[in-house]
């Protein structure tokens, strides 16, 4: 029996879930606004079937972050339409573009000219790397599209969450230092391996810093592409103490041939875990420089807590 106040017999009433107020709400939903530029991956490398599934996974995981996105992947070297090149897929979307606006029109929707970029180009680059940064801002003239490049994806924690994950699957770290156990093969000491010549090494050596308090270990960076850097780190390391080191290629991987990082591994004489490949960060990165150029993203994405 029940009273006008509520039940009479004590069971428990369910009651709404409160909305959480201030910076712990949930934040709300984003989506592509109506007529929002494409986002366009840059693809650096040979184009191959490996280099494909790392992209498309990437634009999966960006998709999901901004439902309605129109996400296209340009190779930097591609040339047929198996692997398209930058260049063309920045021209198919200023085509897209205006045939949208020519059947508005049509429509008597009453539809102003699009204005703003065409594209946003995103490297799928971890760093800095001259070369490949000005042959994809060479495809992105070449076009005569009106599209925006973005800065690469690092310097940013979740690389450094991405880079603690290929250790500990690799066997060279701890997967969470909050945990009491060991692995009998983790390294005492990382080398950061970056392409990109000198400027690289130093972007890679701020992600290095944020991965070597997660690890708790000495890590540094080196240049897989300037001769006899990575022996030349792998010496400092051990000569500070370190008896264990590990190689992790601060890569995404399409970047360069994967022969380099087995060689650069036998050239510090120690094991070397995978490049950063489709880990989730990396979409939700490439994500991040898209909305922060557009300016719909109030934040860029945080990384996880170190354990």
């Amino acid at each position: 029996m029940s009273s006008p106040n509520g039940p009479a017999s004590g069971l428990p009433v369910r009651m709404p879930r409160p909305r959480q107020p201030g910076r712990h709400r949930r934040p709300e939903p984003l989506a592509a606004p109506e007529g929002a530029p494409a986002l366009v991956l840059a693809v650096p490398g040979t184009p191959g079937a490996a280099a494909r599934s790392l992209a498309e996974e990437v634009m999966s995981i960006a998709r999901s972050e901004l439902p309605g996105l129109d996400a296209q992947i340009g190779y930097v070297e591609g040339d047929d339409a198996e692997f398209p090149s930058l260049r063309s897929v920045l021209a198919q979307a200023a085509e897209r573009r205006a045939a949208r606006h020519e059947q508005a029109v049509a429509a008597g929707v009453g539809a102003k000219a699009p204005d703003g970029p065409v594209a946003v180009v995103v490297p799928l680059l971890a760093g800095p790397d001259s070369a490949l940064l000005r042959q994809i801002r060479q495809a992105v003239m070449d076009s005569r599209v009106a599209a925006e490049l973005t800065d690469v994806l690092g310097p940013h924690p979740l690389l450094a969450e991405a880079l603690h994950v290929r250790l500990s699957e690799a066997g060279l770290a701890r997967a969470d230092r909050a945990r009491l156990f060991t692995v009998a093969t983790a390294a005492d000491g990382i080398i950061l391996a970056s392409v990109g010549g000198e400027e690289a090494v130093q972007a890679a050596g701020i992600t290095g810093m944020l991965l070597a308090a997660r690890l708790a270990v000495p890590v540094m960076a080196a240049a897989l592409d300037q001769e006899g850097s990575i022996a030349a780190v792998a010496e400092q390391l051990r000569s500070s103490g370190s008896q264990q080191l590990a190689l992790a290629p601060y890569l995404i991987g399409p970047e360069i041939d994967a022969r380099l990082i087995e060689a650069a591994a036998e050239e510090a004489a120690c094991p070397a875990a995978e490049a950063l490949g489709p880990y989730p960060a990396i979409g939700k990165l490439a994500m991040a420089r898209y909305t922060t150029a557009l300016g719909i993203a109030p934040q860029q994405p945080q990384g996880a807590p170190t354990h």
